[in-house]
């Protein structure tokens, strides 16, 4: 595994500027990992990994992709210096990480997975403290300033000037929520799902101490993609299979027979209701009925999953029957509103 990263740094350096593949990283193990390899599958993009002991994979639906496995933050700096074209990685990371100029563009803010929130926290002890000015007036008190512990140094840097209180950063790789009962700092910020580990440790958020509300997005370097139409290809595949799928996943088709006099006529009642409008519209054909009876139409629609039981009760109102619901994989519509926003991004016509 070793020799495997070390292969991959030294082509990351001798092929950065002029190299010919492409590249998308994705994290290397945890939750945010786990899910973003089944995120893409679920996208038709599934992952191939030949050798499960090196850091590189490939998507068969992309040919020419190669997969690599980095740490989430890791991620952003390869993207930011070009090392790597496209990431999956928390927007927590790309915050803190992506440095002060332009070159890492988020293709896709909301991927729908890694949900968290960086926040800040104080000890339990210090029952005054409920919200950030609290915390600021509290700082003001002590006789030195506020150890903060932290593995976002800049963005709890830019919380903490804006309170206009004396800090001291504290950086920290291990377990932060045992920093103030060990002594080495007097408060944390950290990444926050439930909660229940910083009330276990007889922490509490602040009231509005909320820094970052952070999930899952996709990243690209910006200067390759104007620079190689290639890639630009390929961030439209991948904005698209997204796109197809997010539009889906909450969605369901739902068929069913329905009496009337003429297509209009149903889709007329299908419009009285409330779910039952579809996309666009409804789809309705003729159904060619055993006793031959003209009246039967068949009607196809798309509706929002949670409101399936509503559709189907609106259906059998005005005289549907045979109704069958399937799951939708995929909903491909106009060009995603991403892919112009991608464009006029990098300065392209």
């Amino acid at each position: 595994m070793a020799d495997s990263l070390s292969r991959i740094g030294n082509d990351f350096e001798h092929t950065r500027s002029g190299r010919k593949d492409i590249r998308i990283s994705l994290p290397s193990k945890g939750r945010l990992g786990a899910e973003s390899t089944s995120f893409l599958s679920e996208c038709g993009l599934p992952i191939r990994q030949i050798n499960p002991r090196q850091y590189t994979a490939e998507i068969p639906a992309l040919p020419g992709v190669t997969v690599l496995f980095q740490r989430p933050g890791d991620i952003v700096v390869s993207v930011r210096d070009g090392s790597v074209d496209f990431g999956i990685t928390g927007l927590d990371m790309v915050s803190e990480r992506q440095g002060a100029g332009d070159d890492v563009l988020i293709l896709h803010e909301n991927l729908r997975f890694g949900g968290c929130q960086l926040c800040a926290a104080v000890p339990e002890a210090w029952e005054h403290v409920r919200t950030a000015a609290d915390l600021a007036a509290h700082a003001r008190s002590l006789p030195q300033p506020l150890r903060v512990a932290t593995k976002f140094p800049y963005m709890t840097g830019r919380f903490l000037e804006a309170l206009d209180l004396p800090f001291v950063i504290v950086e920290a790789e291990g377990t932060l929520e045992v920093a103030p009962a060990i002594g080495y700092a007097d408060m944390i910020t950290d990444l926050v799902s439930s909660g229940q580990t910083l009330r276990d440790n007889r922490l509490r958020k602040l009231d509005d101490g909320v820094i970052l509300t952070s999930q899952a997005v996709l990243i690209a370097n910006r200067p390759a993609l104007k620079a190689r139409a290639e890639l630009l290809g390929v961030a439209r595949e991948l904005l698209e299979s997204i796109e197809a799928h997010l539009r889906a996943v909450d969605r369901v088709a739902i068929y069913a027979n329905v009496r009337g006099s003429s297509p209009q006529a149903i889709g007329q009642k299908l419009f009285e209701q409330k779910t039952l409008g579809g996309l666009q519209g409804p789809t309705i054909s003729q159904v060619v009925a055993r006793d031959g009876n003209p009246n039967w139409y068949a009607v196809h629609i798309i509706v929002r999953r949670e409101e399936i039981y509503d559709a189907v009760a609106e259906l059998r109102a005005i005289g549907g029957s045979g109704v069958v619901v399937t799951p939708v994989t995929y909903i491909f519509e106009e060009e995603p509103e991403r892919i112009r926003a991608m464009i006029a991004a990098i300065g392209e016509e």
